[in-house]
C-alpha cells in the first residue's frame, strides 16, 4: 500500500512564510524597535529658533544625543508630517526618552519654563544683557520697550524710571518670550507690589513709587545693614525738604559707571550728569539699581528722625555715623578719613 502524496507546493509556501516572517522581524528590530525602545543618553533642553528648518532641529539633537538618536526623531517627524518651523521654543528632552516620545514633545508638548533672576542690577543696559542671555531676543530688544514712554505710560513711569519696573525677585519665562511680554509681566508683579496700602504710604511722604524705588536704590547702595536702610532713607527725605543737595557718592559712582571706587574724590565730583547729586538738586532722574520689596518698604516705613549728615564708621562694620549738624559730621569724616589711609584705600 503506497503513502498519500504530499501536495505540491507546500514546502516553498512554508519557506517563504518564514522568510517573510523573518525579514519582518528584522525591519521592526532595525528600524520600528528603536524608534519605541532606545532612550536618550542624558537629558537636554533643544531650542526651536523661529522657522527653524528640519536640519536645525536635528543639529541641535545632534549635539544633545548622537546622530542616530536624531535621525530617528527625523524620520517619525516626517511620517507624522510634523513641522518645526512653527514649534518656536525651548522643550526639555529627559534621560531614558525614546525617540517616539521625544518627536511629540518637540512638535506638540509645551515649553520648558526658564527661571530668571532679577538681582541687583546697576541699569538698564545691564538688566537687559542678563535677561536676554536667557532668551531668544537681543538686549536692545529689551532695552527699547523699558524705554519706551508709551509703555511706560500705564505703570506711570518715564524713560528715565523704566529700570523701577523690575523689583528683585525670581521669575518664568518661555525661551520663546517676546521682549514686550516679559517686561508686562514684569509690570504686572509690580502692580501687586504696589498695592493701595504702599500707594497710600509713598503719598503721605509726598512722593510717587518711582521716587520711593529710587530713594530706596541709593539707600541699598550706601548700606548693606537692613535695619540702617530706612534711616538713611530719611536722611535724604530731611535734606530734600530743607533744599539740600543729596551728595550721595553712590549716584556719583552710578555717574561714572564705576561702583568699585572706594573713595570719592574732589574730581568724581565733577562729572556732567544729572545722575551726580552733588551738583544737582533733588533725586537723580532713575533708580541706580534693582530694588527688593523689602527695600521698597523700609524707606515706606522709615521712621523720623533729624539727621542731615552720614559718614561710615572708621570700625569698617558697613554701619554709619549720623549726624544732625556739619561740624559733627566733619569730626566723623575724619575719623574715617584717617582709618581709609592707614589700610591705604586709595
Amino acid at each position: 500500500m503506497t503513502k498519500p502524496k504530499k501536495p505540491l507546493g507546500r514546502h516553498p509556501f512554508i519557506w517563504a512564510a518564514i522568510s517573510c516572517g523573518l525579514i519582518l522581524v528584522i525591519i521592526i528590530l532595525c528600524f520600528v524597535w528603536p524608534l519605541f525602545f532606545s532612550k536618550s543618553r542624558n537629558a537636554g533642553i533643544i531650542k526651536i529658533p523661529a522657522g527653524a528648518t528640519e536640519q536645525v532641529v536635528k543639529d541641535s539633537l545632534t549635539k544633545y544625543f548622537g546622530e542616530k538618536y536624531a535621525s530617528d526623531i527625523v524620520r517619525i517627524a516626517k511620517f507624522r508630517k510634523s513641522d518645526f518651523s512653527n514649534r518656536h521654543g525651548a522643550y526639555m528632552i529627559d534621560s531614558g526618552i525614546p525617540p517616539i516620545k521625544a518627536e511629540r514633545i518637540l512638535t506638540h508638548g509645551v515649553q520648558h519654563p526658564f527661571t530668571i533672576t532679577i538681582n541687583c542690577f546697576r541699569g538698564k543696559k545691564i538688566l537687559a544683557d542678563k535677561v536676554s542671555s536667557k532668551l531668544d531676543f537681543t538686549p536692545d530688544s529689551l532695552e527699547k520697550v523699558i524705554s519706551d514712554p508709551n509703555f511706560l505710560d500705564a505703570y506711570n513711569l518715564d524713560r528715565e524710571q523704566g529700570l523701577a519696573l523690575f523689583i528683585d525677585d525670581s521669575y518664568q519665562f518661555y525661551w520663546s518670550a517676546s521682549p514686550k511680554s516679559v517686561a508686562e509681566k514684569i509690570g504686572k508683579h509690580y502692580n501687586q507690589i504696589w498695592n493701595e496700602e504702599r500707594r497710600k504710604k509713598a503719598e503721605a511722604l509726598g512722593l510717587s513709587p518711582a521716587e520711593i524705588i529710587i530713594l530706596a536704590s541709593i539707600a541699598d547702595e550706601e548700606t548693606n545693614k537692613a535695619d540702617e536702610k530706612g534711616k538713611v532713607a530719611r536722611l535724604y527725605m530731611n535734606r530734600i525738604k530743607k533744599g539740600m543737595k543729596l551728595q550721595a557718592d553712590p549716584t556719583v559712582k552710578f555717574a561714572l559707571g564705576d561702583f568699585s571706587l572706594r573713595r570719592i574724590r574732589s574730581k568724581h565730583l565733577e562729572a556732567d550728569s544729572p545722575y551726580n547729586t552733588y551738583k544737582v538738586n533733588g533725586l537723580p532722574p532713575g533708580p541706580i539699581r534693582t530694588v527688593t520689596v523689602a527695600d521698597i518698604d523700609a524707606v515706606l516705613n522709615a521712621g523720623e528722625h533729624d539727621y542731615l549728615y552720614m559718614c561710615a564708621k572708621d570700625d569698617f562694620s558697613g554701619y554709619h555715623f549720623f549726624a544732625k549738624d556739619y561740624n559733627t559730621h566733619m569730626q566723623n569724616a575724619r575719623k574715617y578719613q584717617k582709618a581709609l589711609n592707614r589700610r591705604n584705600i586709595k
